[in-house]
């Protein structure tokens, strides 16, 4: 059992890791979102084998780090920094460059899997959404530094102000995977 931990870092999600059926989805690319996609068919698969399964008790974490970092971050990152332009994401109707994160929500009208491969309905339903402050640093703060913030703290300050509300960010994704694979979560990579 690890010491209690410091105030530097939220790991109060690990309590939330209960049940028999534990799972942890790791995203280091960005891959069309696919670890979220095998996370939410995790849980549905889950419950069709296990029919009455209380979902409380399916613990699912999904771990956004490395490259897929810009998954982690709202629309108005993706607009800002063209982050559909960096990656060659095109945006619903595969004429533009996305200007928003594809994973953060269900369009307007989603229906079936599309309504429910989505970070906020993952999280809405439980799941647990991890990101590596390591990637963040590196390639999210350093777009708002570029950007004119003059120090740091201040573009810290800038982008944590643009990651998905719900999303918990920690040390580093593989200290979130490893962490959640102590909790009891079997190990997966996801994209």
């Amino acid at each position: 059992m690890p010491l209690p931990p410091s105030d530097t870092w939220d790991v109060s999600w690990v309590d939330r890791i209960q049940g028999d059926a534990r799972a942890v989805f790791d995203s280091p690319a960005v891959s069309d979102g696919d670890a979220l996609w095998r996370a939410v068919q995790w849980r549905k698969d889950y419950h069709a084998v296990y029919p009455g399964t209380d979902p409380a008790k399916i613990a699912t974490v999904l771990v956004i780090r490395h490259a897929a970092i810009p998954l982690a971050m709202d629309d108005s990152y993706w607009k800002q920094f063209e982050v559909g332009k960096e990656l060659k994401l095109k945006d619903a109707d595969d004429k533009d460059w996305t200007t928003v994160n594809p994973i953060r929500a269900a369009r307007p009208g989603a229906s079936g899997e599309e309504a429910d491969v989505n970070l906020e309905r993952f999280m809405a339903t439980g799941g647990i959404v991890l990101a590596c402050h390591m990637a963040f640093m590196g390639r999210v703060v350093s777009h708002y530094r570029k950007a004119g913030s003059s120090t740091m703290e201040q573009a810290e300050a800038e982008a944590r102000s643009h990651v998905i509300p719900g999303i918990i960010l920690q040390p580093s994704g593989i200290f979130a995977a490893l962490r959640a694979q102590q909790a009891g979560c079997s190990y997966i990579v996801g994209s």
